[in-house]
Parts: structure tokens; C-alpha cells; sequence
């Protein structure tokens, strides 16, 4: 299938509901960001005539051509001109004119949306149909598309720019799975190796010497290389990637950044995912960055991580319509070219025996997990789990004002429901330094368990003990026949504001693989005695609490975040 129109069939650009006989609003956006927001827009959908239908917002007053039909979705903007500047494409309508190419619509009164009090009503014939308004039923954001999906108003976050793509459930896959330290490297060079026309790579971090030198031979021997990285990654960009990347961009190789840039504002927090396309037929995705640290040389220490090489043209396609999305976006410039001598070389890191060797499997169920479109199958996966789970993560943090942390409710929950629940953290000395870390969380996590006589343990991986350097994986294992592999945190931003990327594998196989290699981890404990302080369960914070603990942890977050790729 044509990659365009198979991107097309995946991916609901404007239109979150499904069009129904009734006439509605199913999305707006009063607040984007250019400035006085010439480019706000509205969502129509339906079938049928438009003959009679207005929409006010209790000063002005919009109706529709006679003869006007809507057949789907139907986008009415104030300008064209500024909605073609922000979205690339014209809207149906415009309210005030911009430009002879896009009909404008009948006015009375002055119809404009304001960002942080207004309504919309949807009228036909004078009798209300539809109406929202916020702050009363929507929460006023700047750059947030308010859409309603399965009858819910914003379900996420969805800023402008943003994809959408559909969960997709992929049959009969085969693939090969390994583990950071002990064979990402063999594995990642043998994919790049086998690359005969493409090759397309979305990453948040790239440093790694010998992967660039990888890259440069298959560009040399005539492969397309992309790559796409994050332009602004906490702690800003490394010498090291200006380095490596200005050299493969003066080989020809195009090298992109996704970062805001005057008023254009990035699409997500962060660029965060880790995966190469190859050839449009094999996808490899991991936990790790593209750095010594994520895929260290064969028999070198490094992370522990998980990744898998898809050997599939679906999931590819798929895949290969997420960069295509993402590298097609306004908040995606070229590099600018360093001042480079040349490749970095290659750090000195202690050497390693590996103990897991690359595992191949065949039919797969696969279901890819995009951040921040479908995050939500992480924990729906985790609530299907009746037997074990099994979490593996750097970190696990509580949300926006220290808020309880979902994705660790639905470990609990689990746990309540009598699954025997595992929790790794890393015990780094940055993930448990401050006085709301890593420490803190299992210490509270493991006290609730023992207050609740529940079936649930944290350890903290001691990386001292096992040779590794620190504990990387974005993992979970359920029932022991489905596993995320993936780049996803256990904070808020991951799944919410980050574009993220990875995968379910449905297979005993897989499972069998990633659980011996958490059970080698879990070995490996942490026996610091821990600090008495508990993070609050049924209580939280009362507001002047909250904001000093917020203060005194903003201090600490600043400081190692750059750790917490």
C-alpha cells in the first residue's frame, strides 16, 4: 500500500468522532498560537444539509451558504489564510475574510472566540442542539485542540500539530528480541547492516561513535539515512552529538531537529521515542538512546534495556507513518553544522560478560504503543493482568501536583485484585539522592502492601552488584504472555506530552525472554536502609504543603533530569 494513503487510514487528522445523521461540534481550538489567534477553527460533523444550522458564541452569529451540505467533518476558521499557515491545508470556511480560495461565511454581531470564558451554541432553525462552554466544561488551554472522543471532551491532551493515531493490533509477526547491555549492540549493527534502501530514525539522544560509523558506511553504499532527534533535550545538546551528527550531515546524511523555534512551538515535549525504520520492512525499537551508555559495544557495560527487531512489513508501515508525521512537522528544522574535527571516539567503559543472547520468535501479536496517541493501552494491558506483573522502570513519579501516579494505581489496583506484583527501580545515586525519589517511592509502596496484606514488592536494583549501570527499562510483563517493550517513563509528561514509541508483544516466548532477564535484576537488590518517609496514599498535601514540597524538589528535579532519558 502506498505509504501516504496507508498513513491516511490510520490516522484521524480532525475528525475524533464518528461522523453521525445529527449535526455537532466535535472539536475546537480558541486559543492557538499565533498571535491574536487568527488561525482558531471549529469542527463540524455530520451528514446532511446546512440549511438552517447557526452557531453563536452569544455576540456573533455564523450560518452556512444555502445549498451547503457536510458530508463527515466540515472545519470552519477565522482566517484560511493563518489556518493554512499553522495546519498546512485551507479550512472549508472562513469567518473573516483572508482570501478569495476559501468561501466566507454570513455574519451578524462579531463572532470570535475567546481563550478563557466563551461558549459555543449550535442552532438549527433557533433551537439549540449543541453547547459548550469553558471554563464550565473544558479546561482553557493555549495550543489545545478540545475534542470529543467516545463521547468524552479531551480524553489527553491534544495540541496542535499532534497525531492521532488509532490502536492497531498486528497478527503472525516474527521478531528478535535482546537486552541492553548484553546484545543491543550485535543486534542493532546487524539491522543497519541489512539495510539495502532505507533507513529512518527517530531518537532523542544520538552519541554513539561506532552506530554513527554504522550509519555512514550504509550511506555510503547507497542506503537513505533520516534521522530525527530532539532539538532541546534537558541539559541542552551534547558536544559529543553536534559532533557526530554535523559529520554525518556534511555526508549528505539529513539530519533533523524537533524543537520550538520563535512562534512556532513544539508539538511535544520532547522527541523521546528510540526506533529505526529499515526499508519499510523492520522496525527496531528499545528503551535505549543511540549512545555508548543505551547500546554499548558488544561484552561493555551499559543500561539495562529492553528492545526487539520486528521483522514485520505492518508494523514498518506503521511505523514508518509515525516519522512520516513527525519529520513532516513545522517544529522540525535542519541541524545547524558545529565546528567538528570529526566523529567523537569511543569512551572508555569497563567490559562486561553477557548473559542474555538475542532470542527469535514467530507469530507475534504486536500492538504498537504511541505516546502521547495510544499511552493509554499501558495501563489497560496492566489491567488485564490476573496472575503476575512484573514492572520494570527507572523511576516511577507522582503527577502534576503531586497527584497519585495512574499507571502505579493500576499496579495496585492489580495487586488488590490478588495478581503478584514486581517493581524495579533503579538506584542510582541521581534517582535517589533527593527526599521524594526512588527510595521513597518503594519504601511507600512496600508499606501499603504490608498495611493492606497485599501481593506486591519494590526492590531497588543495586547496579553495583550486577555490572550495570543503571537500570533504563521502560518494561512491564503480564501473566507471563505479554510484554511492553518501550521508551515510556512512569512520570506524567511521558505518556501525556512526549512523543514516545514502542510495543505489546503477545507471545510466551517474549515473555519467558524479558522475565528471566527481570528475574537476574531482581537478584540484584539494593540494601541501602531506606528512609522512613512515606509518600501520602489516601492523603495528599494540603496546598501550602504541596507547593514547598514542589519548590524543594524543583531544585533536585533540575539537577539530574539529564539522567532520566
Amino acid at each position: 500500500m502506498h505509504k501516504p494513503l496507508f498513513c491516511f487510514l490510520l490516522i484521524l487528522f480532525f475528525i475524533p468522532a464518528a461522523a453521525t445523521a445529527d449535526i455537532t461540534i466535535t472539536a475546537f481550538c480558541p486559543d492557538p498560537y499565533l498571535t491574536y489567534d487568527p488561525d482558531e477553527y471549529i469542527v463540524f460533523s455530520g451528514q446532511g444539509s446546512l440549511d438552517g444550522w447557526t452557531v453563536t458564541d452569544g455576540e456573533g452569529t455564523l450560518s452556512f451558504p444555502p445549498g451547503t451540505r457536510i458530508h463527515g467533518g466540515l472545519v470552519i476558521a477565522r482566517q484560511a489564510e493563518a489556518y493554512r499557515k499553522t495546519h498546512g491545508t485551507y479550512p472549508d470556511f472562513e469567518w473573516e475574510y483572508s482570501t478569495p480560495i476559501v468561501p466566507t461565511l454570513p455574519q451578524s454581531g462579531r463572532f470570535i472566540l475567546a481563550n478563557t470564558e466563551d461558549e459555543l451554541e449550535l442552532l438549527y432553525h433557533g433551537s439549540e442542539r449543541f453547547s459548550i462552554a469553558w471554563p464550565r466544561d473544558v479546561k482553557p488551554r493555549e495550543g489545545q485542540v478540545h475534542r470529543i472522543v467516545d463521547g468524552v471532551w479531551n480524553p489527553r491532551p491534544f495540541m496542535i500539530g499532534q497525531s492521532d493515531f488509532s490502536p492497531i493490533r498486528i497478527e503472525g509477526v516474527s521478531a528478535m528480541l535482546f537486552v541492553s547491555p548484553d546484545s543491543s549492540y550485535e543486534v542493532v549493527e546487524d539491522a543497519i547492516k541489512s539495510a539495502e534502501k532505507s533507513i529512518e530514525i527517530g531518537v532523542y539522544e544520538f552519541t554513539h561513535p561506532g552506530i554513527g560509523e554504522l550509519l555512514l558506511d550504509a550511506h555510503e553504499r547507497g542506503v537513505s539515512v533520516r534521522v530525527l532527534v530532539e532539538g532541546s533535550p534537558v541539559g541542552g545538546i551534547a558536544p559529543e552529538q553536534a559532533a557526530l551528527l554535523t559529520v554525518m550531515n556534511r555526508t549528505g546524511i539529513p539530519v533533523d531537529l524537533m524543537r520550538a523555534s520563535g512562534e512556532i512551538r513544539s508539538r511535544y515535549r520532547f522527541m523521546h521515542a528510540k526506533y529505526l525504520i529499515i526499508d519499510s520492512k523492520s522496525v527496531l525499537l528499545a528503551s535505549e538512546n543511540l549512545k555508548e551508555s543505551g547500546i554499548p559495544f558488544t561484552g561493555y557495560e551499559g543500561n539495562r534495556g529492553w528492545g526487539i527487531w520486528i521483522h514485520d512489513t505492518r508494523v514498518a508501515e506503521y511505523f514508518g507513518c509515525v516519522y512520516s508525521e513527525d519529520a513532516a512537522g513545522r517544529d522540525v528544522v535542519p541541524i545547524t553544522p558545529a565546528q567538528a574535527p570529526g566523529i567523537p571516539t569511543a569512551a572508555a567503559i569497563p567490559p562486561r560478560n553477557s548473559r542474555f543472547a538475542p532470542l527469535w520468535i514467530d507469530d507475534a501479536i504486536i500492538i504498537p504503543v504511541i505516546s502521547p496517541d495510544t499511552s493509554h493501552l499501558v495501563p489497560e494491558m496492566i489491567a488485564e493482568a490476573t496472575s503476575t506483573l512484573e514492572i520494570q522502570q527507572a523511576y516511577i513519579s507522582n503527577w502534576t501536583n503531586n497527584a497519585p501516579n495512574p499507571w502505579l494505581d493500576a499496579a495496585i489496583d492489580a495487586a488488590r485484585r490478588g495478581v503478584n506484583v514486581r517493581i524495579i527501580l533503579d538506584a542510582s545515586w541521581f534517582n535517589i539522592q533527593g527526599d521524594f525519589d526512588n527510595d521513597e517511592m518503594a519504601a511507600f509502596i512496600n508499606r501499603y502492601a504490608k498495611t493492606h496484606d497485599l501481593p506486591l514488592e519494590v526492590r531497588l536494583f543495586d547496579a553495583d552488584r550486577a555490572g550495570i549501570t543503571k537500570i533504563h527499562t521502560k518494561g512491564v510483563i503480564v501473566d507471563g504472555n505479554a510484554v511492553l517493550v518501550s521508551s515510556i517513563n512512569w512520570n506524567e509528561n511521558s505518556p501525556m506530552n512526549n512523543r514516545e514509541a514502542g510495543v505489546i508483544i503477545r507471545h510466551p516466548d517474549a515473555a519467558a525472554y524479558y522475565l528471566r532477564v527481570f528475574e537476574e535484576d531482581w537478584k540484584n537488590e539494593y540494601r541501602r536502609s531506606q528512609s522512613t518517609f512515606a509518600l501520602p496514599s489516601e492523603e495528599w498535601p494540603k496546598p501550602a504543603i504541596a507547593i514547598a514540597i514542589l519548590v524543594f524538589f524543583a531544585g533536585i528535579i533540575i539537577g539530574k533530569r539529564i539522567r532520566r532519558d
